[in-house]
């Protein structure tokens, strides 16, 4: 597999709102209410303006993204990581987290950051399948937040109560 990865500053932002949006919709079924998107393209625009977005092509097709960012504490994060549903299984997740826990490193940062978000009270399949996966990354939780205290405005579009479960990894 000839992957490549960078961060870009020009892709087809409508190409990639909608790879967000297709791979959240499965992946957090249940947790929005129905038709409720993960992101919209001013939020990839202005992500790929910043020049945090990385993209993962195959042969030049975009198959997977992840957003890196500094963080105001000065841990790097990473978010918004998904692969194309047809990529599946083939080690695009965990290129596009070596990727991000690459250029953290080569920004300074000791600390990777990741938030998952999780029910409240019950266990999501694809999350519970998220959190054994990032732990075998090395990550570990270290806080969980109510959802609401974070993004209040957003609570309403809940289709159930959600945490931010917060994990570090040491870089």
């Amino acid at each position: 597999m000839a992957l490549d990865i960078s961060i870009e500053h020009s892709v087809d932002i409508a190409e990639v709102t909608h790879l967000i949006n297709r791979v959240y919709a499965d992946a957090e079924k249940g947790l929005w209410q129905p038709g409720t998107d993960r992101t919209n393209v001013a939020e990839v625009a202005a992500v790929v303006q910043a020049g945090e977005l990385a993209v993962a092509r195959l042969d030049g097709a975009v198959v997977g993204v992840v957003r890196v960012q500094r963080l105001p504490g000065g841990e790097g994060e990473f978010g918004m990581l998904v692969a194309s549903p047809e990529q599946r299984g083939v080690g695009i997740g965990r290129e596009l987290v070596a990727f991000a826990e690459g250029w953290a490193r080569a920004a300074g940062l000791r600390v990777m950051q990741l938030e998952l978000l999780v029910p409240r009270g019950w266990t999501h399949p694809v999350k519970e399948f998220l959190r054994e996966w990032y732990t075998r990354l090395g990550y570990r939780e270290v806080r969980r937040d109510p959802f609401e205290l974070a993004y209040p405005a957003l609570q309403p579009q809940l289709a159930t109560d959600c945490d931010f479960v917060v994990y570090h990894k040491p870089l």
